[in-house]
């Protein structure tokens, strides 16, 4: 996969939603919310952590995407979702959390790093 961050919007997220077949982990942000511009910056990191995986990291401008905010009842800022493959949302966390966290999140939507998992590997 590639290890760059895709800005999801109003006007392109069923498009990609429909086309892809990756695990997507996506932050909803607002320019004005100090926790939000922190994660941001873990963004291309994960992009990179999981640039071998079939999953896609994005972003979406909460304020200028309504369609998007009100489908996904945005409420507060940051807000994170995993979408999973078969394109239901797997997790959504509202605040900041540690790159640790996030990458957890990720690892769990592509079926790895549970219980059962570390069990049978």
């Amino acid at each position: 996969m590639s290890n760059e961050v895709l800005e999801l919007s109003d006007a392109n997220y069923t498009e990609f939603i429909e086309s892809t077949n990756s695990v997507v982990f996506i932050d909803f942000y607002s320019d004005s919310c100090p926790p939000c511009q922190t994660l941001l910056r873990y963004l291309p990191n994960l992009a990179d952590y999981f640039q071998e995986e079939d999953v896609v990291i994005a972003k979406v401008h909460a304020s200028i995407n309504p369609k998007l905010s009100k489908k996904f009842m945005i409420q507060s800022v940051p807000l994170t979702v995993v979408i999973g493959k078969d394109k239901m949302v797997q997790y959504a966390e509202v605040g900041l959390m540690s790159m640790d966290s996030y990458i957890k999140m990720i690892e769990k939507a592509l079926g790895k790093g549970g219980f059962f998992s570390r069990l049978f590997s």
